[in-house]
């Protein structure tokens, strides 16, 4: 080590040095004006026959599909592409697949100069009264006297709470019962084609326990102002992907937040994106943080709310929580083609997915 030292080489170690190495080689921030779209742009440019010819069009969406997220969950179970309804081959070519978060014009880079990790060693131990990201979740739930949201099985204690993995500044191993989400998805799912409901996410050949991490729905960050811009778009013609960041411990009594934003999964996403709404849905939204530490910006991850059985359908709700006056049975009123009858088919169903 002198000999480095004393040729001009600085020594560094994990152990004092991990916080500055966790920032010079984070990830890169992706900006939404470089999503890739040449790919689509060639497929659309054929018939649809030549599309057709062979399985192309769905040999390639899976092939883009592994390749796009070949680094961040390199050990996740395949996902197929299945329409025994129609002839349509695939979903429509409009979106780049990509489990990533893509930072739209006016959204601040994730926050890593303010982002706190644990000095644990090994993976954390959950009774430790000295692992900052313990006490940072017991900031926002106490509930049961545990120190993670996770159980011993990775999986959720309970929904409707903020989730606060370890990060890339902690000093825990990737074995850590408190890193879920950033180890990727770990059940295989189908994208298929439904009879009344478009395309739907369906549970592959084993059972899904209840409270289990799905996956991110993943897309872009948009500022307010671009969210109304898209939204008054999406709803005319009928299809619309947005997702406000509004959850409710980031609105404190009589404090007006500085910046909002939304998550809109058209133009890069995932297989999220194809989640059905239903009024007894089997799976939650829940806020999550691993490399941020702006509190306005959580990841949107999904996990199941009870067992979902093989080749189950995964549903949630787009209407939220509900209480006893939400679920009287309503037509949907408004004009806008996105406001169309719920086609759930649960024994509670609402009549509309929108509030």
């Amino acid at each position: 080590m002198k000999a480095f030292e004393d040729a001009g080489f600085e020594a560094i170690s994990w152990k004092t040095d991990r916080k500055r190495l966790a920032r010079e080689f984070a990830p890169l921030t992706k900006l939404a004006k470089d999503i890739p779209h040449e790919l689509h742009d060639r497929l659309n440019a054929l018939s649809l026959p030549a599309r057709r010819a062979g399985n192309m069009q769905v040999l390639v969406f899976e092939a883009e599909i592994r390749a796009n997220t070949a680094d961040d969950e390199p050990r996740a179970p395949p996902i197929y592409i299945v329409n025994e309804v129609d002839e349509e081959p695939t979903p429509p070519l409009e979106f780049y697949y990509s489990n990533l978060m893509w930072h739209g014009e006016g959204v601040p880079k994730p926050d890593l100069d303010n982002l706190q990790g644990c000095d644990c060693i090994g993976p954390c131990d959950p009774a430790s009264k000295t692992c900052a990201c313990a006490k940072r979740q017991q900031k926002f739930w106490t509930e049961g006297g545990e120190a993670f949201i996770y159980d011993k099985r990775r999986r959720l204690r309970t929904h409707q709470y903020p989730i606060f993995e370890c990060n890339m500044n902690c000093g825990c191993s990737d074995d850590c019962q408190n890193r879920v989400v950033q180890n990727g998805r770990q059940y295989e799912i189908a994208i298929c084609k439904t009879v009344n409901k478009g395309w739907g996410v369906f549970a592959g050949p084993k059972k899904i326990p209840a409270d289990s991490f799905i996956g991110v729905y993943a897309g872009e960050y948009l500022t307010d102002a671009e969210t109304e811009e898209r939204g008054t778009i999406y709803n005319k013609f009928g299809r619309t992907y947005l997702f406000d960041l509004d959850f409710w411990y980031l609105n404190k009594a009589g404090v007006e937040r500085e910046e909002t934003f939304c998550v809109d999964a058209y133009h890069a996403g995932n297989f999220t994106r194809y989640l059905n709404h239903s009024c007894d849905p089997n799976c939650v939204i829940n806020a999550c943080y691993i490399n941020e530490a702006n509190l306005d910006k959580p990841l949107l991850t999904i996990f199941t709310s009870r067992d979902v059985d093989p080749y189950e359908e995964l549903c949630f709700s787009y209407f939220g929580p509900v209480d006893d006056e939400d679920l009287k049975t309503k037509d949907p009123k408004k004009d806008d083609a996105v406001y169309i009858t719920c086609q759930c088919g649960a024994s509670n169903c609402r009549g509309t997915m929108w509030k």
